[in-house]
């Protein structure tokens, strides 16, 4: 009697195993179908330290070209990066569906806020299908005063430049170069962010901006 009320057991637990593997990978399945890039970050990767996110940000040997991204402002005029060469950029794709996107969006709000756009530019481009109206409420919704808005419906951006995984952020130097890139959320704002990004590319304090 022992054995066959252990096999039953055996026999339940089996196919509850097999429903929650069936369950994950319909989820895993389900969002490949939307054709939107993963959201590789680990929960803890939120709660590192700054310093820790400073750490993270890899630098290339040899700086290398990057395709030439097209994408729109607001208000919907056409837009590619060389746009704006002659300056260092921060190239950030993000999405309002991605949740570490949305909580590391203020950080670089105050990035951009912390440097004369001139200076550097904070470039947040948006691969929501919606386009620019969803991004303009999440601004207003977050109190974005600083950054731009600018959108690539067509998600063609994060193919070109061979993402895996939003969030992703290129660093790009006056030549229209990536010379680094950080994949997953950052506190941009940090102190420790803030000296490594003016160090890289060789920018002066900026007092009049409250610059740490």
């Amino acid at each position: 009697m022992r054995r066959i009320i252990g096999a039953g057991a055996g026999l339940i637990a089996s196919l509850v195993a097999a429903l929650g593997l069936y369950h994950y990978s319909a989820e895993f399945t389900i969002g490949r179908s939307n054709r939107q890039p993963a959201v590789t970050t680990p929960p803890s990767e939120s709660a590192r330290p700054a310093s820790s996110d400073a750490s993270k940000l890899s630098f290339l040997d040899h700086p290398h070209r990057i395709p030439e991204l097209r994408f729109a402002d607001g208000e919907g005029h056409a837009l590619s990066l060389s746009d704006f060469r002659g300056r260092p950029i921060v190239l950030n794709i993000w999405a309002t569906w991605c949740v570490p996107c949305r909580k590391e969006m203020s950080s670089l709000d105050r990035l951009q806020s912390a440097f004369d756009k001139s200076q550097l530019l904070v470039l947040p481009l948006s691969i929501d299908r919606q386009g620019a109206p969803i991004v303009k409420k999440f601004y207003q919704q977050l109190h974005l005063d600083a950054l731009g808005i600018y959108v690539d419906p067509s998600g063609e951006a994060a193919s070109e430049l061979g993402m895996v995984g939003v969030p992703t952020t290129l660093l790009i130097d006056r030549d229209g170069r990536e010379v680094g890139r950080k994949i997953g959320p950052a506190e941009w704002d940090s102190r420790a962010m803030i000296a490594l990004i003016r160090q890289h590319f060789g920018l002066q304090p900026n007092a009049s901006k409250g610059n740490p």
